[in-house]
């Protein structure tokens, strides 16, 4: 059966994107639709409980949340990416909502611009790299590219944008370096951004006055 999807979508978005590389890896026929969130179309609104995105239209119906949608996505098209050992895929599920907030916690250290609330961020950002690091297994949390790997593909893309302008930021990673380098050439991965993408993610936070990546903002 062949259905109709749509994707709604904000090009900087690491939520869009998980679902971006998931229909990408699933080789999915779909359309994307990109808005403006800081001017939300009234049609956008009407559809989105929660006024965010992603949005995922299919044959007339209308899905948010990032994870849920995945789930989705995994059941409808085949072969799954979860894996069958039911404890395994429970623990892998945990680990998709721990990089929900690891997005969270990567982007404020990306945008501190003070030097206090800097060292915070990045003492908190750390010690989550530090239990992926101890949970990872080879270059990805199981044997193959699993839905799990999809949910943190988007900070990996991110994390390979900051070593492009501050390199080093993952010295004392070595696992995840390796399953950043693994992850980002994936076809999936790969053909989900471009050199906009990353120019639009630094510059928005050297806007913002970035410490990170050095400061663009205007006084």
């Amino acid at each position: 059966m062949n259905h109709k999807i749509e994707l709604i979508s904000f090009k900087l978005c690491p939520f869009v994107h998980r679902s971006l590389i998931l229909l990408n890896e699933k080789g999915a026929d779909y359309k994307i639709t990109y808005i403006d969130l800081a001017n939300k179309p009234e049609w956008f609104l009407k559809i989105s409980p929660l006024g965010k995105v992603p949005l995922l239209k299919v044959n007339g119906e209308v899905l948010f949340e990032s994870s849920v949608i995945n789930e989705f996505l995994d059941e409808l098209i085949s072969p799954s990416l979860h894996p069958t050992d039911i404890l395994i895929k429970a623990k892998q599920r945990a680990w998709v909502e721990f990089s929900s907030t690891l997005v969270f916690d990567m982007i404020n250290w990306v945008k501190t611009s003070n030097a206090d609330d800097f060292n915070k961020a990045k003492q908190v950002f750390e010690s989550k790299l530090h239990m992926i690091e101890q949970e990872l297994q080879g270059a990805f949390f199981g044997e193959c590219f699993q839905l799990v790997d999809i949910a943190f593909a988007p900070i990996l893309v991110r994390l390979s944008f900051i070593e492009n302008n501050t390199p080093a930021v993952l010295d004392g990673f070595p696992k995840i370096k390796q399953w950043m380098e693994s992850v980002t050439v994936r076809q999936s991965v790969d053909k989900s951004f471009d050199q906009e993408l990353e120019n639009l993610f630094i510059n928005r936070f050297k806007q913002q006055g970035s410490l990170l990546l050095g400061s663009d903002k205007k006084d």
